[in-house]
Order: C-alpha cells, then structure tokens, then sequence
C-alpha cells in the first residue's frame, strides 16, 4: 500500500485534491508569511547565491506566490555586488623581464654617464678646456664600452648583440638603440685614442706612427662632435625602451622616463667632471650637473605624482628607499655644485653623492617596474578604469544624442535643411 492510501479522507492532500477537482483556488495555510524578502527585508537576507536566484526570481521561483513581485524588486536592487577582480588566485597577470640585476640597471646608468660625458667634452673643446675634455672623452668612451659589456652579459653571449645589427627596425626601440650605441662607441673610442695617442706622438714614444701626428688633432675633434650629436638619444633612448614594454610602472612613465634619465645622466657626467678636473676648468661641467639635478628632481616628482596608483611602486617598498635616497643624493650635489667653484674637496664630494644619486636612480626605476609586474593589482585596476571610462564616455555621448534636439527647442524635421 502506498503512502497515498493511508491519508485519510480529511487529509490536506485529499482537501487540496477536491479543492481543485471544484475550481475553487486552494487557500494558503495559515502560517508564517512565505515571501521571506517581504518578511525580513532584502538587507538582512544572509542567502548563498542560489537562494539569491531563487529569492529574486530565478527558475526555481516561477509560480509561487510573490515571485513577479520579487523578480521586480530584484531588479532594481541587486543583490550580489559587483565583483572585484584582481586575477586568478592572485597570480600576476605579466611575466616579468627576465632582465638581471646588476646588469640591466649598471646598462642604464652607464649609457646616460656616457651620453652626457660626450656633450660636455664637445663643450670643452671648444670653450679651450683641455683638461674637462679629455675627461670627458675618456668616461664616453670607458661608460660605452662598459654598457656594451653589461648588455653582452645579461644576453649571454656575444653574437646575440651582434644579431641585432643584422637588421634596422624603426618602430623597435631595442633596434634603434643598438644602432645608435654601436657607431657612438666607435666614435668615442676614437675620440678618447686622440686623447691618449696624442701626447704618447708628440713625446716621441711612438716613432713609427709619428707621422699620424698632424691627423691626431681634427680627428678627434670629429669623432668627439660625431659621439655628441649621438649623446644625447644614447641617454634617453634605454627610457624609451623599458617604456615600450607591457610592465606596468614603465609603460605609464612613458612622457617623463626619458627626461628622468637625460637629467640623471647630465648629473653624472657633470659630477665626473667636478671630481677629476681642476676648479679653473670644471665651469661646463658644474652648470650641467646643476641644470640636471634640477630636470631629473622636477620631472621625477611629477612622474610619481602624475601616474597614481601604477606609480605607488615608485613610493613604497625597497625601490621606493632607493629612490627617496637618489633624491637626497642629488639635491646634495645639485647644491654642493653651486659651491664647487670656491673649493675643490665640495666639487668632489658633490660629484661623488651625484654619481650615487644617478646610479640609485636606474636602480629604483628598474626595480619599481619588476615590482609592478609581480603585482596583478596595477595591471587590471588600470584596465578596469579605462573600461568603465569608456562605457561612462558612451553613455554620455548617448544621452546627448537623444536629449539633443529637446534640449536646444528645435524640432528635427526643422532642423533638418530641404533637398
């Protein structure tokens, strides 16, 4: 026997039965009320989110009392928020360079020393300042061979700097800057064998070549312009390659980076030339670590400011001390540089804290990027923003579409002109 046969003829399922065999609607038992949103309120629900579906109208809803009425509050307050997503189990979203330390940030520091060395040498030999020039000359060409080296090293072996010089690609940066590191080497090698070869001449230590004595002079006054013309985009373009990737922190940096660097890489150069030239001969050298100090201090404050959250890896953690370190370091010698004139010891401790500034900035600033990427947070909260940017942009430019006509008074059959 079935559990039907032995309800008796008063149960409620025979009274619901012959409630429908008559037509009649069968009545709700008295009760607690059924519409728990009603009941308690949406606020103090505390449902998993299939009950969430159900409670606001879902499939398993349909039909009960009180479920159209759901489904309609459900529609206008959402129940679940919109989830915050940051990325699969917290995983990064990039990979990182596999760039090492200290090869990459020794490559940046080395290539802005350089760069800058070879301007202010340029400046020198013209302004008649033996002594800065071939100073000058001499870290242009000792900065450019020793970035080669650090590049070569963290490639891991040499032919694989040479394929790059195989093909030239504009619109490659990493392209570019091997061609332009590569003739400015040769350049201020050049330029700093002058240097060295020319007094070895004309003591008469070299009697076989002494009749390149003449040529020794114009020479390398040529290579030293040529290696000054190529300075100036052989300390800005390695910004212009970091930039030019999918880090975070770099990529957002991308119209101050290169400015950052220029200014960092004068401040070195100067400093060199404040600590190994004599005070008479250090003028150029000391206005161009003060003009740099000033460029790299301003525009690096407003990098860090300007970027928001993607530069928070500038101000925090070990990158954000070395950095806070660069800047003291360099205002120390931006300022040591104005009273290098009177003393020789403030020139080269002022050069020494401007060296250790530009170094600990390339440090910061590579480290900042690899921190960056190791943090999903700065990869998809921007993208997030930019998406909900342009929505919100869309939305407007809806808006304004079908508000148009109404809000200017005219009717557009009027405003539109006859055939």
């Amino acid at each position: 026997m079935s559990p039907r046969d032995d309800a008796g003829p008063g149960s409620p399922e025979d009274s619901a039965q012959g409630g429908a065999r008559s037509g009649e609607q069968p009545q709700p038992e008295p009760g607690p009320s059924q519409d728990r949103g009603e009941r308690i309120g949406w606020d103090q629900l505390s449902t998993t989110p299939s009950e969430q579906a159900t409670l606001t109208g879902g499939p398993a809803d349909r039909g009960r009392p009180g479920a159209s009425r759901r489904r309609r509050r459900g529609a206008e307050d959402l129940m679940v928020p919109e989830a915050e997503f940051r990325s699969y189990y917290g995983r990064q979203v990039i990979h990182e360079p596999t760039w090492k330390v200290p090869d990459v940030p020794l490559y940046l520091y080395l290539g802005g020393l350089a760069g800058s060395s070879s301007v202010i040498g340029a400046l020198a030999d013209a302004t008649g300042r033996p002594a800065l020039r071939r100073t000058a000359r001499l870290t242009a060409s000792i900065g450019s061979i020793g970035s080669v080296a650090a590049l070569i090293h963290d490639l891991g072996m040499p032919s694989r700097f040479l394929n790059m010089l195989r093909v030239f690609k504009p619109t490659s940066p990493l392209s570019v800057g091997s061609w332009i590191l590569s003739p400015y080497s040769a350049f201020a090698g050049v330029a700093a064998a002058a240097e060295v070869g020319g007094p070895l001449l004309a003591a008469g230590r070299l009697p076989r070549l002494a009749p390149l004595l003449p040529l020794v002079a114009p020479v390398g006054r040529a290579s030293g312009v040529a290696a000054a013309l190529l300075g100036p985009p052989l300390a800005t373009y390695t910004a212009v390659l970091i930039a030019d990737t999918a880090v975070p922190t770099w990529h957002e940096s991308y119209p101050e980076l290169p400015f950052v660097f220029s200014g960092s890489g004068m401040a070195a150069a100067g400093g060199l030339g404040m600590i190994a030239v004599p005070v008479d001969q250090a003028g150029p050298a000391r206005r161009a670590a003060l003009l740099g100090a000033a460029l790299e201090l301003g525009v690096s404050h407003r990098m860090e400011h300007r970027t928001g959250l993607v530069g928070e890896p500038y101000r925090i953690g070990r990158q954000g001390r070395w950095l806070r370190a660069a800047k003291a370091l360099t205002a120390v010698g931006a300022a040591g540089s104005l009273l290098a004139g009177r003393s020789r010891a403030v020139g080269v401790a002022a050069g020494l804290a401007l060296n250790a500034g530009s170094l600990l900035t390339r440090f910061g600033v590579f480290e900042a990027g690899m921190a960056s990427a190791r943090d999903p947070k700065y990869t998809v909260v921007p993208q997030r923003e930019r998406l909900e940017a342009r929505r919100r942009a869309h939305r407007e430019a809806a808006e304004q579409d079908r508000s148009g006509p109404e809000a200017t008074g005219t009717d557009p059959q009027e405003a539109t002109p006859a055939a």
